[in-house]
Formats: structure tokens, sequence, C-alpha cells
């Protein structure tokens, strides 16, 4: 594949791909008749240079973009509100989502509540809340500067209580943007420890994609792909950036959010909890809790995890060696090992477990899980291996 070129394919629905190809945006709204859209970013990005290029380039396609930049690193439902106000007042007509997973939550939030009375948490997927999804969804638009969520594709979005920080997942196939503009030149230059993180989300996603119970050949062969990509990729995307690397992860992250359909499984319901108490970044908790997750999995999906290590032609193929290939990946990223790294100690592993197990993500595991497991995989998870 030649990835100094554009394209474009629908699957499941329209990714402009390739670099610079966000260039093309403000051409794209304004065929469609768009004219204000409003630009939903963090205040970081917000400040730097790329921010700044994209929206004059919107402006110089003639288009009169407003911009909200009150988003915290875990979204919450005020950050949603004071868009949807932003959106009304400066009378924009369309959502454009860019940066990482935080800011397209928010901007898909923003999305579903401009047009709905109902309090944002009535759409809550745990109490089927889809079924109030009944109202124009403005034209909404993702611009993906990680490789990691793959938010970009998503039809769900993760926002918490203001103050409880308790997260819901809202969710309606009426979420998804209507265009993805996947630009890899966009994450060449992002710290090293933001491309590692947000790569082993990428990896995450795809890996319990693969083991999640049920049955969606289509989605495994989406997740093996994208294990394959990363594999070969996220350590040259970490260490040495390079325009290959960083498409192979942004194409592998678009993957793994279109595979997790499927579901996902316990490394991602012990994930949440850590952002939720501690405001650990989303691909950080869940590279340090990969390894004990796929430990606890090894019991029922030992004859995948062997398959991975044979489909990636690590040295052992074996389960063991797939779990240890997974661990060595994280060391050589650089990333912190162990929750204690991260200030969490063995008084908070019950709070830990008690959210855990509430938690959708584990319902998909291929291997049942019970309150009194994810205290052992968070107690594992503590000083790990030292």
């Amino acid at each position: 594949m030649n990835w100094n070129l554009h394209y474009n394919y629908h699957f499941p629905t329209e990714v402009f791909f390739g670099p610079g190809i966000v260039k093309t945006l403000g051409t794209h709204l304004k065929d469609r008749n768009y004219k204000s859209p409003l630009l939903v970013t963090d205040e970081g990005l917000s400040k730097l240079p790329l921010f700044k290029k994209i929206y004059e380039d919107l402006k110089s396609s003639g288009l009169a973009p407003e911009g909200h930049h009150q988003i915290h690193k875990n979204p919450i439902k005020d950050d949603v509100l004071s868009g949807v106000e932003t959106y009304h007042k400066k009378s924009c007509d369309s959502i454009i989502g860019l940066g990482g997973g935080a800011s397209m939550d928010v901007a898909r939030a923003i999305a579903l509540k401009c047009h709905h009375e109902r309090d944002l948490f009535d759409f809550d997927d745990s109490l089927g809340g889809d079924k109030y999804v009944t109202e124009e969804i403005p034209y909404f638009v993702t611009i993906p500067t990680t490789s990691g969520t793959g938010s970009e594709v998503g039809r769900s979005t993760v926002i918490a209580d203001n103050k409880s920080k308790e997260k819901k997942i809202l969710f309606s196939p009426r979420l998804m943007a209507k265009a993805v503009f996947a630009d890899p030149e966009l994450t060449l230059d992002l710290p090293f420890h933001v491309t590692a993180a947000t790569g082993m989300d990428a990896l995450t996603h795809n890996i319990e994609a693969y083991l999640a119970k049920g049955f969606n050949p289509l989605c495994d062969g989406l997740a093996l792909e994208g294990i394959r990509l990363i594999g070969e990729s996220l350590e040259m995307a970490t260490h040495k950036p390079s325009l290959e690397a960083q498409s192979k992860m942004m194409m592998a992250a678009l993957m793994g959010a279109t595979a997790f359909q499927k579901g996902l499984g316990v490394v991602h319901s012990t994930a949440h909890p850590l952002s939720t108490l501690f405001d650990l970044h989303h691909g950080l908790a869940n590279a340090i809790m990969l390894k004990y997750g796929l430990e606890y999995n090894a019991e029922t999906s030992g004859d995948k995890l062997e398959f991975l290590s044979k489909h990636l032609n690590i040295e052992d193929q074996t389960a063991e060696g797939f779990i240890n290939f997974v661990h060595s990946l994280t060391q050589s990223l650089g990333l912190p090992q162990t929750l204690s790294s991260q200030g969490v100690k063995e008084k908070d592993i019950e709070k830990l477990a008690a959210l855990a197990i509430k938690d959708v993500c584990h319902q998909s595991n291929p291997r049942p899980v019970t309150e009194f497991d994810f205290r052992k995989i968070y107690k594992n998870a503590l000083k790990g291996d030292q």
C-alpha cells in the first residue's frame, strides 16, 4: 500500500484517508452548503499551530467556524452543555470533532443534545436510551489527531457526571460521523508518550474485540489485521515517527474501533474506573491492565492467544508468549508498568472493583468476571512483577 496517497472508502462510514487530506475539509463542507461549523477540541490542542492551521483553512474556504474548547481530560456533562449553548448562540449548522477521544466524545454528545430536550443521561445505553434519539442530528465530521480510541468511527460517547464522575455510555447508530478525515500527518509531532499510550489503546481494542465472545467473523478479521499493523509499527511510530508508521497506526485504530462493535472485555472494565477515580489517561490505563486481563482470559482463550503469537510470528508461539510480547511492548514504549506507580494503593482496590463490576464491557468478556476476580486482577497489577 502506498501511504503517500489519498484514499476514500465507506466502512462503516465515509472515510477520507491520507497525508494532507484534512485540507479538503472546507471544500467538503461548503459543497454541502454548511457555513458555520462548531470546531470542538480540547484547550491544549486549541493553542497549537495544528489547530490554528485547520481553523484558518476553514475560514479561507469561506466558512465561519466557531470554537469550543471547554473539555476535561475525562469529559463531564458541563463540557457538553456549554458546547450546545455555543452551537445555538453562534447559529452553527454542523459540528467538527478534532482531537483524541475526549474531544470527539464531547463533539458527539453535543451533536446528540443540540435538538433533544431530554436530560443528556436519559440517553444512557444501559437504560436503552437510544430509543429517545428521535430528533435531528447536525452534520458531524471527525478528525483524529491520535491513533488510539477510534472514536472517529464510533457510535457512542462516554461522558461523566459532574460530581460523582460516574461514566455514562450514550449510544445510537445515528451518532456516527457522516465523514472522517483521517490524516496521519497530524500525528507526526505528538509527544512520544501520547503516541505510545494511544497506540496501546488501539491494540487493546483489537485484542479484546478478537477475544470477545460471540460470532462476528468480519470483526475478527478487522481485529487481526489491526493487531498485525500495530505489531509492526507502534514502536517505530513512538520512537522514530514516519509517515508509514503513523499511517499504519491510524488505520489500525480505525479497525479496532470498528471491530469492537463485537464487544470488549475485562481490560476495559478495569481501565474505566482508573480514569474515573484517578483521572488516568484511558490508553495508559489499558496499557497497564492489558497483561493482567490477558492472563485472566488465558484459561478460556489460550487457543486464540496462541494463534495471535503465530499471527505476529513471535518466537515463543504460545499463549504465554503472546502475553509476554504485550508486556515487553509496553516496556519498550517507556510506559509505566504498575498501578502503584500511578498512585493507586491497596486500599483503593475495593472501590475500583465495585466500579469495574458495574462496567458493561466485561459482559462480552470470554470468561465471566466477578467482583472478587476484579479485586484479584487489580491486586496483580498493583506492583506487577516487582
